[in-house]
C-alpha cells in the first residue's frame, strides 16, 4: 500500500473515532464520597468531603439522609434525618450538591407529611410541581406592609382583648395541660370559610396527641384548607429540628402566591431541646441551661418569615402562633423570654384559670397584643376598652376582698359585674364564635345587661343572646367585618336586641 493511501484510511478512521465522540453521550457522572468515622444518637461524623457546605444534604447507604451542620477542617458533623440504627463506620457517605428541599403547592392540601415531604396518611405520594429550601430568609422590611387586618380565632377573650392580626406573630404559652393546642385548633376551626389557608406543625409530640388533633381537624372539615407536618417523640431529632423550617416554607409559598395563611408550631420547647441534644452530640459549646450560644437565632429567622406582604407584591400573608411550654408558671425562663422577645405579644395560659374551669384559661393581665386595636374591626373598639378596664378592676377587688373586707355596695356591683364579664368569656373547645355572636355578647356585658342574671344560670342567657344576632338588621351587621365605626343609634339597637332576648329569657325562668 502506497503511502497516500495508508494516510487516507488513518484520517478516515480519526474522522470516523470523532464523529463517533460528538454524538455519544458520556454515562459517567462525578461522585463525591465520604466515610462515616463515628455514629452515634441522631448524628454521625464523616471524613473525606472536602467541598460539602453548610447544610448541604448528604446520602448515606439504606436511603438515609442528613444534613452537615459542623463544617471543620478535617470532620464534618452530620445531623441525620431517618432511620441511622443500620449505618456503621466506613460505610460510604456521597454528596448530593443542594441543601434540603420540601415540595410545596395546592397538592398538599389535606395530607399528612413528614418534614421531607414523605406522606404519612396512607394516601398516595404527594403531588407537588415545585420544591422550596427550608431555610429561606425572611422578607426584606421594605416589602412589609402594616398588620392591620384582623385574624378571627372565634375566641372573645382573644378577639376583644388581645387581637391577633394578620403577618403577625403571637405566642401561646402556659404549662402543661392548659389548652395551649385547644387554642390553636380553635383559631384553624374558624378559618373555615374565611380565605385562610392554614400549616399545623407537630414537632416532637406524643403520636396519641398527633392524632387526636388530626381527627379534631377531620370531624370539623378543616383539614381540607388545611396541612399537616408530624414529627414524633420517636423520631430523630434532627427531623424534629427541621420540621418548622420546612412547615414555614410550605406556608411561605401560598403567602407568595396573594393567599393568606396561618401556621401553628407545636411547639417550640421541643424544638430548642431537640437542637440542645444535637448541638451537645456535636460538642458545640453548651451556653446558659446548657443551651446553644445560637438558641435565639434559630427561632428568630423562623419567626422572621411570619409578615404581611405589599399590595405589589400579592398581599399575602403568614400569622404565626408558636407554642412554647412552661414549667412552674415560669415565664422569665430562658427560652419562653427569648420568644417573647422575638414575637409581637402573647397569649399566657394560667393553670390557676384553668383549675377554676374558667375555659379558655387566658390571663388577660399577663396577655398582651403589641399589635393591638391596629389589628381589630371598629366595632370591636367601641366595645372593648371599657369592658377590659372592668375587668381589670374586678380582678384587683376579688383579690382584696378574700381577706374577709367589708365591702361597700359599689364595690360589691363591680365584683358582680366582674364575675359575668369572666362567665361570658368562657368558651367550650371547638366552638368558636362569628363577629356579630362576640360583638352582641360584649355591647351586651359593656352595658351592664347580664347583671339581673343569676351567675348560675348566666351560660344559657349568654345562649339567648348569641341566637339573637340573627335578629341585627343587615346594614348594622355588615359593618361589624369592616373599619366603618359604629355610631350610638347602631350600638344602642344591638343592645336593645340583647335586652329583649335578655328579658324573654328571664321571664321564660
Amino acid at each position: 500500500m502506497q503511502t497516500e493511501d495508508l494516510q487516507q484510511v488513518m484520517e478516515n478512521i480519526f474522522a470516523g473515532i470523532n464523529q463517533t465522540l460528538e454524538t455519544c453521550t458520556p454515562q459517567l457522572t462525578a461522585r463525591e464520597t465520604g466515610t462515616i468515622t463515628s455514629v452515634a444518637t441522631g448524628i454521625a461524623r464523616v471524613s473525606g468531603l472536602s467541598g460539602v457546605g453548610f447544610e448541604e444534604v448528604l446520602k448515606f447507604p439504606g436511603n438515609v439522609y442528613g444534613l452537615a451542620f459542623n463544617v471543620d477542617e478535617d470532620e464534618i458533623g452530620v445531623v441525620l434525618l431517618g432511620d441511622y440504627w443500620q449505618l456503621q463506620a466506613g460505610d460510604e457517605v456521597e454528596r448530593s450538591n443542594h441543601v434540603m428541599d420540601v415540595p410545596v403547592g395546592d397538592g398538599l392540601l389535606g395530607r399528612i407529611i413528614n418534614p421531607m415531604g414523605r406522606p404519612l396518611d396512607g394516601m398516595g405520594p404527594v403531588i407537588s410541581s415545585k420544591r422550596l429550601p427550608v431555610e429561606r430568609p425572611a422578607a426584606h422590611i421594605m416589602d412589609r406592609a402594616p398588620v392591620s387586618v384582623p385574624l378571627q380565632t372565634g375566641i372573645k377573650v382573644i378577639d376583644a382583648l388581645i387581637p391577633v392580626g394578620r403577618g403577625q406573630r403571637e405566642l401561646i404559652l402556659g404549662d402543661r395541660q392548659t389548652g395551649k393546642t385547644a387554642i390553636a385548633l380553635d383559631a384553624i376551626l374558624n378559618q373555615r370559610g374565611q380565605n385562610v389557608l392554614c400549616v399545623y406543625c407537630a414537632i416532637g409530640q406524643r403520636a396519641s396527641g398527633v392524632a387526636k388533633v388530626i381527627a379534631a381537624l377531620k370531624e370539623n372539615g378543616a383539614l381540607a384548607y388545611s396541612v399537616v407536618v408530624v414529627t414524633e417523640g420517636n423520631d430523630p431529632p434532627g427531623l424534629a429540628y427541621v420540621a418548622p423550617y420546612a412547615a414555614t416554607s410550605i406556608a411561605e409559598y401560598f403567602m407568595e402566591q396573594g393567599r393568606d395563611v396561618l401556621i401553628i408550631y407545636d411547639d417550640l420547647t421541643h424544638h430548642a431541646r431537640a437542637y440542645r441534644e444535637l448541638s451537645l452530640l456535636l460538642r458545640r459549646p453548651p451556653g446558659r441551661e446548657a443551651f446553644p450560644g445560637d438558641i435565639f437565632y434559630i427561632h428568630s429567622r423562623l419567626l422572621e418569615r411570619a409578615t404581611r406582604l405589599l399590595p405589589a407584591l400579592g398581599g399575602g400573608s403568614l400569622t404565626a402562633l408558636p407554642i412554647i411550654e412552661t414549667e412552674a408558671q415560669d415565664i422569665s425562663a430562658y427560652i419562653p423570654t427569648n420568644l417573647i422577645s422575638i414575637t409581637d405579644g402573647q397569649l399566657y395560659l394560667s393553670p390557676q384559670l384553668f383549675e377554676l374551669g374558667v375555659l379558655p384559661a387566658v390571663d388577660v393581665g399577663k396577655s398582651v397584643s403589641r399589635v393591638g386595636g391596629k389589628a381589630q374591626h371598629a366595632a370591636y373598639r367601641a366595645v372593648t376598652g371599657d369592658l377590659k378596664l372592668a375587668y381589670a378592676q374586678f380582678e384587683e377587688l376579688e383579690t382584696f376582698s378574700r381577706f374577709g373586707a367589708r365591702l361597700d355596695e359599689n364595690t360589691r356591683k363591680i365584683i358582680d359585674h366582674g364575675r359575668r364579664i369572666r362567665t361570658c368569656l368562657k368558651q367550650p373547645e371547638f366552638a368558636p364564635l362569628s363577629v356579630a355572636e362576640q360583638l352582641i355578647v360584649l355591647l351586651a356585658l359593656s352595658a351592664k345587661c347580664f347583671d339581673a342574671v343569676p351567675l348560675n344560670r348566666m351560660t344559657e342567657a349568654e345562649q339567648a343572646v348569641r341566637l339573637a344576632a340573627a335578629k341585627i338588621p343587615l346594614d348594622i351587621s355588615a359593618k361589624f367585618e369592616t373599619d366603618d365605626k359604629l355610631d350610638d343609634t347602631a350600638l344602642n339597637i344591638v343592645i336593645v336586641i340583647a335586652k329583649q332576648a335578655l328579658a324573654a329569657f328571664i321571664n321564660h325562668e
